[in-house]
């Protein structure tokens, strides 16, 4: 579970801002998934881009809101493999990709 602190803060952050953050999340994700001491910062991300993801749905365009259930469900499959001790082999290009694609939904790139 994500703390009440971190919530509001996000919350606090315009709608472009929080998609930033998530795919800021889903980039950590990728260039550190690779390395067996990052166990508990990985399953940190994921448990946080899920809260992400559905925090920054609401009053979203139906685009936006579509990617941010894709990735939440990714989020939470690939969770659930790495606390069974069987991660995701794509899960860095992966979550590179979603974290591109999130970014340019955001608009914070233009």
């Amino acid at each position: 579970m994500v703390s009440d602190t971190i919530r509001d803060r996000y919350l606090r952050d315009s709608p472009p801002v929080r998609l930033g953050g998530l795919a800021a999340d889903l980039m950590r994700l990728s260039s550190c998934v690779e390395n067996p001491k990052n166990r508990d910062v990985i399953a940190t991300l994921l448990e946080e881009g899920k809260y992400f993801a559905e925090w920054a749905a609401p009053g979203a365009p139906l685009e936006v809101q579509s990617a941010l259930a894709e990735v939440q469900v990714l989020l939470a499959l690939w969770q659930r493999r790495w606390t069974a001790g069987r991660p995701e082999p794509l899960m860095r290009e992966e979550a590179k990709r979603w974290s591109d694609h999130l970014l340019e939904l955001s608009g914070l790139l233009a």
